[in-house]
């Protein structure tokens, strides 16, 4: 198989990954380009051990690094995103760590092997980024969640990223009446409710009026996981582990647009 075709399937992804990067979609596939052409050159090899998609962007990294790249900073002006420019205020490697995992879906392990470091140093890079985009994007969080226990953890866990718990609802009309009083910035959403009605509907309603990002963490994940469209970005699965709520809270936050609520008239 020639190189293009082995590498044809991971170009568009490499080229979404090298635009989060640098912040600019002319500059992420000029790297991606250069990479491209030093392969095809001889210059740089893919490692035989990868897959090839890690090998494309362990390739990628290898360009981007040795170029000084990673000193570039995205203009602070109307052709950069909320998200280019939330990017670019975190420290280089963990932007490199953050977006191989968060936005690439890369492990921890294949992270590792991308930036030629090991496990442990990946591990820290995503905590260190996680805590800026902590600290940045605090916001006030609804959980939508009937049983007790569960809904301490959760609000614990909230708030200690640093957010503030505005309510807690058990059910959709509770949900309902927490947003009227106040809009959320975030929501952390259960399925199956007390009454016997249903998480979906409330979060239904809520983005009927309001743009917020939405996690739901359920036992239930085969409500949602239908096939169909649109299916939820994030996705937690009882019994949950805290890093994995923390993490999603980080990317929901990080990732969704920043938009002025939609409220119906």
């Amino acid at each position: 198989m020639s190189l293009l075709a082995r590498l044809a399937p991971h170009l568009p992804y490499v080229r979404r990954y090298a635009r989060a990067l640098t912040g600019d979609q002319t500059t992420g596939d000029h790297y991606v380009r250069v990479a491209l052409e030093a392969l095809a050159a001889g210059e740089r090899t893919l490692e035989p051990d990868l897959t090839p998609r890690v090998a494309l962007y362990q390739v990628f990294h290898a360009i981007w690094c040795s170029s000084g790249a990673q000193l570039e900073a995205v203009q602070d002006d109307d052709m950069a995103d909320d998200t280019s420019r939330r990017l670019m205020r975190i420290a280089p490697r963990s932007r490199q760590a953050f977006l191989l995992t968060a936005l690439e879906g890369f492990t921890p392990s294949e992270a590792a092997q991308i930036l030629t470091t090991d496990f442990s140093e990946v591990e820290q890079l995503i905590g260190e980024a996680q805590s800026e985009i902590d600290a940045e994007l605090a916001t006030e969080v609804l959980i939508i969640e009937d049983e007790p226990v569960i809904a301490a953890d959760i609000e614990a866990l909230v708030k200690e990223l640093g957010h503030e718990v505005l309510d807690i609802a058990a059910t959709r009309s509770e949900a309902a009446d927490a947003v009227a009083r106040h809009t959320p910035g975030l929501v952390l959403a259960d399925i199956q409710l007390a009454d016997g009605s249903s998480g979906i509907d409330a979060v239904k309603d809520i983005l009927a009026r309001y743009d917020v990002p939405v996690i739901f963490i359920t036992a239930f994940p085969e409500r949602l996981l239908t096939g169909e469209r649109p299916e939820p970005t994030f996705l937690i699965t009882k019994p949950f582990q805290p890093e994995t709520v923390k993490a999603a809270i980080g990317q929901a936050l990080f990732f969704h647009p920043r938009k002025t609520s939609r409220q119906a008239a």
